[in-house]
């Protein structure tokens, strides 16, 4: 027999992919707290008892395809040997994503959107964004001797849209095509490798 920890554990994951599904079809604002917790064979009530609210939902259900995807560029990037090999860990993330489904992007526009009438979205997508940006200006110093001021906002945007792009033609935006995409805002003053250092992903 289960145990409560266990059944809590259950009740968590089938919350989170029901969210993951409906988020997807409808929207967020067309995703309800009664819709997703009939899909997942809870209760509402099991929904705000977990998460709050649907954006507590939505922002646990990012936050996990983050993880799983800032562990996956972690380990890729630490066996990087190039700037070729470490750009090429972000992309891999984005364009083939360890979780998710491949929904990712997609919740990632219904977030955008969303946030233009949440507050708590726009808060919390802002945050988000803003350690993103951070991390990978400091770890891009690894790779480029002196790497523009804009670098953390710049390689976010565009592998965003690289990564919309490739969804409409695989063709048009290849692996070679995206890392030389990134290389190239990156700065092209590549510099030594730092002993000792690991690159790794901002969270």
């Amino acid at each position: 027999m289960a145990t409560q920890e266990e059944r809590r554990a259950e009740t968590r994951t089938a919350l989170l992919d029901a969210g993951a599904t409906l988020f997807a079809e409808r929207g967020i604002a067309g995703a309800s707290v009664d819709a997703i917790a009939a899909a997942a064979g809870r209760t509402s009530g099991a929904l705000y008892d977990h998460f709050g609210s649907k954006e507590g939902l939505l922002f646990a259900l990012l936050e996990t395809w983050v993880g799983d995807a800032t562990v996956a560029i972690a380990a890729e990037q630490a066996a990087a040997a190039s700037l070729d090999e470490w750009v090429a860990a972000m992309w891999h993330a984005v364009a083939r994503p360890p979780s998710g489904d491949g929904r990712w992007i997609a919740l990632e526009h219904e977030l955008w959107s969303y946030a233009a009438q949440s507050d708590e979205a726009r808060r919390y997508l802002a945050k988000r964004y803003q350690a993103a940006w951070a991390g990978i200006a400091d770890h891009a110093r690894t790779w480029v001797a002196d790497p523009p001021a804009s670098v953390g906002a710049t390689v976010i945007g565009l592998l965003l849209g690289l990564e919309m792009m490739r969804r409409v033609d695989p063709a048009a935006v290849t692996d070679e095509v995206a890392v030389t995409a990134l290389k190239a805002v990156l700065g092209t003053d590549v510099g030594a490798r730092a002993p000792g250092i690991v690159p790794s992903t901002p969270t």
